[in-house]
């Protein structure tokens, strides 16, 4: 018998389908692998921004999860948004009692267009429940700064281990855009801390990537990839994203990246 591989996203909703949930689905779907989604959050945005955010109820959220549990166990899971402490706890609680592997954390605080997308007081909950439960968080730097107060790439990990993250990809594509080159640093266990440098894809189309990113990663975990070929496989997937979509006029602010540029499907022989 054939079977998808099943993947979760836990994450907010974005009504232009740039972002979010919404990347989510079409990243996994482009990858090969059958997409499931746990909404945490309304949110009202276009390509010029976000107007308005709608927190699901924490039950219903926890409610999404256990429903997709019960019935299509996830090889990997995906949490983005998660809007305030509520929820954040929530999700912990729930992956806690579902005893979720293979989780990536994308600790989504601001939007591209600068829209604040995570309450302050869940900020401690990341932290403290979230960080140690996640396989690798993949914050950008400025969401990494905010976590650990300081600039510096090498101490942002340090500081990020000690609050118990297992592996950690700081995402360095929304800093120093003048640079014609990419560098995110990434920590595992097995090979340490990598500087990974790519050429900067020029274009406005950049709205959710770090969405896709992190689903990315958690779809080429979910196939079996460890973690390190998987942030590698992502960042092509996402440089390739990018450069398909640079020239196509979408919205009239920072418009999405092509997701579907190359669709396959994935399946296992059981």
């Amino acid at each position: 018998m054939l079977r998808y591989i099943p993947v979760l996203s836990i994450a907010g909703s974005d009504s232009s389908g740039g972002a979010g949930i919404q990347a989510d689905i079409k990243t996994m779907s482009a990858i090969g692998v059958y997409a499931m989604t746990a909404i945490t959050a309304i949110t009202v945005q276009n390509t010029l921004g976000v107007t308005a955010v709608q927190a699901i109820r924490p039950d219903i959220v926890t409610g999404q999860i256990d429903a997709v549990f019960a019935d299509i166990p996830p090889k990997a899971i995906k949490i983005g948004m998660l809007f305030d402490a509520p929820t954040a706890a929530a999700v912990a609680d729930s992956l806690t009692c579902h005893r979720a592997t293979n989780i990536v954390l994308d600790p989504v605080m601001i939007s591209t267009s600068g829209s604040r997308l995570l309450a302050a007081d869940a900020v401690d909950v990341i932290v403290q429940r979230l960080i140690p439960m996640a396989d690798i968080i993949t914050p950008n730097a400025m969401e990494a700064e905010a976590i650990t107060g300081t600039k510096n790439p090498e101490t942002q990990i340090e500081l990020l281990r000690e609050m118990g993250a297992k592996s950690i990809l700081i995402k360095g594509g929304d800093s120093d855009t003048l640079l014609d080159i990419v560098t995110d640093w990434l920590y595992t266990p097995q090979r340490g801390i990598m500087k990974l440098q790519a050429p900067r894809v020029r274009s406005v189309n950049t709205h959710g990537t770090g969405c896709t990113l992190s689903s990315a990663i958690a779809s080429y975990m979910a196939i079996g990839h460890d973690i390190a070929n998987a942030v590698t496989k992502s960042k092509e997937y996402i440089s390739d994203a990018i450069k398909a979509g640079a020239d196509v006029a979408i919205g009239h602010g920072h418009g999405p990246v092509n997701h579907l540029f190359a669709p396959s499907a994935m399946l296992v022989r059981e």
